[in-house]
């Protein structure tokens, strides 16, 4: 539909005025450091350990908060069901499957053990590909001596990444027929999650550790989806001198009282959208491409092979090694497969 209001991809891409490049960076570098902490195992680490882990945990969580604010904004503006499914495709799936593919090439001529068990392989490869990557998470003879032995453990959240983009349309659909009551389909959708999530948690200590597992999932994690969602939806009414300290205050509070955690999304997703549209631009954080998405998904299987060739002895020295290698095969996957696989409209681009 045509519009004045400059496009999606205009406010949101390589030289827009708003902030979401660099905070999607940011929430990729809060979980990096956290697996750059844990995997090899810092000395003395455990209140490091911890820290680190609320971090990767904000910006997972604040990926989701964007994820809902960018993805609906793009179906709302798609003239076809079509078109949204090629765009999530076509940004989501060629990284994806490259990573994969070289994690598995790389396993397999490295590893002899992997080479005498090639249906492993092939289970690792059907499993990975299909988003389901706690069925296969490692391979024979594959960082055994390591801490952990997964190939890319990072990957967990791809899954409910693609489950939102899946569902989205039924809840446009939803959202639609509820008309000037939608406000209600998003309460409703936030309690329910919150609910969802809370109980899990709760029975998870005596029935096992599968539905703690169950509770980070969807609809679990629905609640910072669909915050976001909410703001896009009423951008245009958003009083950031009063929705900014609220933000800052609900987060705050879902910090320091474990009680109050079911009001983190909403403390989270206001005070993300505020620093993205409600803060000047900071600085270009894709001057040279948008590397969060690569970021994220390379940076796992390098910390392993870093922490395997003994160079985290030196945690410096590991995470010196471990940072650049992630930071260069974030930019080839950019520039090799990324962007050449967007759309040729697609403002990223023509990122730089």
């Amino acid at each position: 539909m045509p519009s004045s209001e400059p496009s999606l991809e205009a406010r949101t891409g390589a030289h827009a005025t708003n902030n979401f490049n660099l905070l999607r960076l940011l929430f990729a570098l809060m979980v990096v450091v956290y697996h750059a902490i844990v995997l090899p195992g810092a000395a003395n680490g455990q209140r490091l350990e911890s820290w680190a882990s609320l971090g990767a945990e904000l910006g997972v969580q604040g990926f989701f908060v964007l994820s809902g604010y960018l993805v609906w904004a793009s179906l709302e503006r798609s003239p076809s069901l079509g078109l949204y499914a090629e765009k999530r495709v076509r940004r989501l799936l060629p990284a994806y499957v490259t990573v994969i593919l070289v994690c598995a090439i790389a396993a397999a001529a490295l590893s002899p053990a992997l080479r005498a068990d090639l249906g492993a392989l092939g289970r690792y490869l059907g499993w990975n590909l299909a988003f389901l990557n706690f069925m296969a998470p490692g391979l024979p003879g594959v960082f055994e001596g390591n801490r952990f032995t997964e190939i890319n453990g990072a990957l967990w959240t791809l899954k409910i990444e693609v489950m939102f983009y899946l569902v989205l349309p039924i809840l446009a659909v939803l959202l639609r027929v509820a008309g000037r009551l939608r406000w209600g389909v998003f309460v409703a959708i936030y309690v329910g999650a919150e609910a969802w999530r809370f109980t899990l948690e709760q029975a998870g200590p005596t029935q096992g550790g599968l539905l703690v597992e169950l509770s980070r999932q969807l609809p679990g994690q629905m609640s910072f989806f669909i915050t976001g969602m909410a703001l896009w939806s009423w951008r245009d009414r958003l009083r950031w001198p009063l929705l900014a300290p609220l933000g800052i205050a609900l987060l705050a509070l879902s910090l320091a009282v474990p009680q109050a955690d079911p009001v983190r999304a909403a403390g989270l997703g206001l005070v993300a959208v505020w620093i993205a549209v409600g803060v000047p631009r900071l600085f270009d954080a894709a001057a040279f491409g948008d590397l969060s998405y690569g970021l994220y998904i390379v940076h796992f299987p390098i910390i392993q092979c870093v922490i395997a060739a003994g160079l985290f002895a030196s945690p410096v020295v590991g995470f010196a090694v471990a940072g650049a290698a992630s930071l260069a095969a974030a930019l080839l996957l950019w520039w090799l497969i990324e962007r050449p696989a967007l759309r040729a409209d697609s403002a990223y681009r023509s990122g730089g």
